[in-house]
């Protein structure tokens, strides 16, 4: 089947993957997709594009404090202690920090744009290393994601402009971006994240393994049902 694939697949495959940049399933959930596109046979020919959702989209800007660690991983049936575990697991594996005790809450929406600014600027390249950059941010430093001061320094770290950053942020800018992302993923069926969806129409919500990403990478390509 690989060989088959590797000769006869012409068929690119677009990844959508919605995320929200304080769950830390999306956080694992991109890194076990980059895995499986890695191990593709034509990792070229897939693009993964993180699409965004608010989680707590009614949460003030400024107020931050400590959060309980969201382990609830919709469609597991497991005890608290027993998700806890695996997710803890899941972070090592794909060499995650997840620093509980440092993180804080955070209205998630100015990172957001400055997310689908670095699309629109840079691409998928820009944009996964902002991402990563917010996960980071928010899991291993305790940073607030809605503090103008941190957005404007960890977006240079990822490599955007400083100046276009500013701008951004003193605006509303790609908002609808972010308002026209989360629409999309209702459409396409998503209550939660992570979820996501394949060349328009095949999708897996919740977090799955490597493996499975793969099987659906490989389903698409080749156009198997």
């Amino acid at each position: 089947m690989t060989d088959q694939l590797a000769a006869d697949s012409t068929t690119p495959v677009t990844f959508d993957l919605w995320v929200d940049l304080v769950s830390a399933w999306c956080y694992i959930a991109k890194r076990r997709i980059e895995a499986a596109i890695g191990l593709f046979e034509r990792p070229h020919d897939v693009t993964l594009v993180c699409r965004s959702w608010q989680l707590h989209p009614d949460l003030e800007p400024g107020r931050d404090g400590p959060v309980e660690p969201d382990v609830h991983l919709p469609g597991e049936h497991l005890a608290p202690g027993e998700q806890r575990v695996l997710i803890e697991q899941a972070a090592v594996d794909h060499e995650i920090r997840l620093e509980w005790d440092r993180a804080v809450r955070a209205n998630t929406l100015d990172a957001h744009r400055l997310c689908a600014l670095a699309l629109d600027v840079g691409g998928t390249a820009l944009e996964s290393a902002m991402v990563e950059r917010c996960f980071a941010a928010h899991f291993t430093e305790g940073l607030a994601l809605d503090d103008l001061d941190v957005l404007q320094r960890i977006s240079a770290e990822a490599g955007l402009d400083e100046g276009r950053v500013a701008a951004v942020l003193s605006s509303d800018d790609f908002a609808d971006r972010v308002r026209a992302d989360e629409h999309a993923g209702r459409r396409a069926g998503a209550t939660t994240v992570p979820y996501l969806v394949a060349n328009g129409t095949a999708g897996l919500a919740g977090l799955h393994s490597v493996e499975a990403y793969l099987t659906l990478l490989r389903d698409v390509a080749t156009g198997s049902p």
